[in-house]
């Protein structure tokens, strides 16, 4: 028996979302005020959707006890529907958006800082918050993983969502520059245009196989459940 119910677990892992997300929009940065405010930044998006998606989660938690043993088959169908909605966001955005903001941003600070994130920003943003943004979201989503079985959609339709996403994020990027004369991201003033189109199309390639890593560690972790229950 787990230590910590599962859907303990992923109360606890929303409210703690809700908490970053509030504290994160209080602070009175000059970015925020700029055109497209918070929703410019990845981290900003990728917080709303692991917040909604454990929202989710937390909703299909309560659906489930109140639908168990009613017989009901109209509420079963509704269950149903919402737990392919969970399954679906963690497929096609929490794990790989998540993951790839934590990569990504780590990678880069690591490289140089005032690439990603400013040394100015630490007059903002509390250390803790900055943790809360780029590093808590992976262990959170492979809890997830770990505690419930997700089955994916379909891979083709899986890359494609994916796909349609990056895309779209990039072309937002590419909005706030055309309107601002700034670029979001620090590190885009220092490259060249065709760097760029390399960097925005490893962005997207990557976040394929973020997916595609997300399937083959969903399948790893419950087959290996699997096969020691039957042993």
């Amino acid at each position: 028996m787990a230590l910590v119910p599962c859907q303990v677990l992923r109360v606890a892992i929303l409210l703690s979302y809700c908490s970053i997300l509030c504290n994160y929009k209080a602070i009175e940065m000059p970015s925020h005020q700029t055109y497209g405010g918070s929703w410019k930044f990845l981290t900003f998006i990728d917080l709303v959707i692991q917040a909604v998606f454990f929202g989710i989660c937390v909703l299909t938690d309560l659906s489930s006890l109140l639908t168990r043993g009613s017989g009901n088959q109209e509420q079963e169908r509704q269950l149903k529907k919402l737990i392919s909605l969970r399954d679906w966001m963690l497929a096609v955005l929490a794990f790989p958006v998540g993951v790839f903001v934590v990569a990504v941003f780590w990678i880069i600070y690591a490289y140089d800082r005032e690439m990603i994130y400013p040394k100015l920003l630490d007059n903002f943003i509390p250390g803790w918050l900055n943790h809360g943004m780029h590093t808590t979201v992976l262990p959170f989503i492979l809890i997830e993983m770990r505690t419930s079985h997700h089955a994916y959609p379909s891979r083709s339709s899986g890359l494609a969502a994916i796909c349609t996403f990056s895309v779209g994020y990039i072309l937002w990027v590419c909005w706030v520059h055309h309107v601002t004369g700034m670029w979001v991201y620090p590190f885009l003033e220092h490259i060249g245009p065709g760097a760029r189109i390399f960097f925005f199309g490893s962005t997207t390639i990557l976040m394929n196989f973020l997916y595609l890593l997300g399937e083959v560690l969903n399948s790893y972790i419950w087959d290996t459940q699997r096969t020691a229950k039957l042993k």
